[in-house]
């Protein structure tokens, strides 16, 4: 059974000091020592209890006064609230009733711009998203279970926190924590005011880029959970991005997982269909020509989910989903990030009388090899020519080696992630030295 947060905090054993010692410390060496001894011994229940009981000894040492100490259970409380808690199995009649048996307005939000509609409600206190998806491959619930534990011990500044999750049928429900924030695509193109934008500098389109790379790199390579985990659902619309600090956070974590995209996933089922697969060679006595006829059972109605322009090659033909492909969806974004474009649009051609298919990484490439000027055409207008240009071109090139049609070709997230980090602090050092002096004034009354 799943437990909520208040019975969660109510199994986890706390310790209780007596008035003595919240008032004064020990004035025996031996008795300190043997209180530090005993507090310090880690509980193997929870580890959130664990890093309650340590912190707890630890300030019991070095702090004297009650004002320490509760400003201190105050920092530890607003510590656990930022960690993963235990996941959740939501019966599916309580998302029916906190949905209005899904008739509530579906959250308006590009995140779920795709098949999956979403609803905002409120589950066992907490404001949160619930994603309907169906299932690709089915999972059953012990599997289920053993997934969504590992997952949610998870925990990221730029990953949006998973809840839990819920199942009927062909359909999983998956409750994220709801951040508040707008998606990527609204803060680049504004459909009511084109020429606006709230990313109106550089640095705030490196800090998301930044965050971005960080996200999806501790998603591959540092979870440590000894799991091969693959996002599969990168892309501008699955971007949140708030407020004041302009700080991006990864909508979808875990997705692909407890939905069956993985790879290991569509290995089953391709060797499924090669088993079904029937060859029946008909052989004519009057011609020494044999016909052969394939009957495929289910492999063409194989359906996977996926946004235009932000698909690699290799993801196009197989649909099976991996941590290149996520690589390529990155490119992608940081491309549009810094562009302001859309990945993919088709223009008409009033010479030929056809719409012509743009691709970004096309005018991205054609870019770079004109050099500076090139670039900077290529830069989103808005931010006013205003940025280090050599940093652009490093960034750039980054990018496109990020969408290389060869999956062997492009780099590893934890590279990727190293070098922005590196033009971060290059391009903090270029708008540090060309802020606007705040000590001048200027007076345009009359002399």
């Amino acid at each position: 059974m799943c437990k909520t947060k208040k019975a969660t905090d109510a199994s986890e054993p706390r310790p209780v000091l007596s008035r003595t010692q919240r008032t004064r410390p020990s004035h025996s060496p031996g008795a300190q020592s043997s209180s530090l001894s005993h507090s310090a011994i880690p509980s193997s229940s929870n580890p959130t209890s664990d890093l309650y009981t340590s912190s707890l000894s630890y300030n019991k040492a070095t702090s004297s006064g009650t004002g320490t100490s509760i400003s201190s259970r105050t920092s530890l409380s607003s510590l656990r609230e930022s960690l993963p808690e235990n996941p959740h199995i939501y019966p599916i009649s309580e998302i029916r009733a906190a949905t209005n048996n899904f008739l509530a307005k579906r959250y308006s939000s590009s995140s779920s711009a795709s098949t999956a509609a979403c609803w905002r409600c409120n589950l066992r206190g907490r404001d949160t998203v619930v994603f309907q998806r169906k299932f690709r491959h089915k999972i059953q619930t012990s599997q289920l279970k053993e997934r969504l534990s590992v997952i949610c011990r998870s925990h990221h500044m730029s990953i949006i926190k998973l809840l839990g999750a819920s199942v009927s049928g062909d359909h999983i429900y998956l409750v994220y924590e709801f951040v508040e924030g707008s998606n990527l695509v609204d803060c680049l193109r504004n459909p009511r005011n084109p020429s606006f934008t709230v990313l109106s500098n550089w640095m705030s389109r490196m800090q998301i880029a930044t965050d971005l790379a960080h996200g999806i790199d501790y998603v591959h390579n540092k979870t440590g959970l000894n799991l091969s985990i693959v996002h599969n659902h990168i892309k501008s619309s699955s971007i949140i991005v708030t407020e004041p600090s302009f700080n991006a956070k990864i909508c979808h974590f875990g997705t692909a997982q407890l939905c069956g995209e993985t790879e290991e996933e569509v290995a089953v089922e391709t060797d499924t269909s090669k088993r079904e697969t029937e060859i029946e060679e008909i052989t004519e006595e009057a011609n020494t020509t044999s016909l052969r006829k394939l009957k495929r059972s289910d492999s063409g109605d194989r359906q996977f989910e996926g946004i235009r322009g932000y698909m690699s090659p290799e993801f196009r033909l197989s649909g099976v989903a991996t941590q290149k492909s996520d690589v390529f969806s990155f490119g992608v974004v940081v491309l549009e990030l810094f562009s302001g474009e859309e990945a993919l649009k088709y223009r008409f051609d009033k010479k030929t009388g056809n719409f012509v298919r743009t691709s970004l990484m096309d005018t991205a490439e054609a870019a770079t090899a004109e050099g500076g000027d090139g670039l900077r055409r290529w830069i989103d207008r808005r931010l006013n020519d205003s940025f280090p240009v050599d940093v652009a071109q490093k960034l750039i090139r980054l990018a496109l080696d990020c969408v290389h049609v060869d999956p062997d070709k492009r780099p590893d997230m934890g590279r990727v992630a190293g070098k922005i980090s590196k033009l971060y602090l290059e391009s903090k050092k270029w708008s540090d030295n060309v802020n606007i002096p705040t000590g001048i004034s200027v007076s345009l009354a009359p002399r």
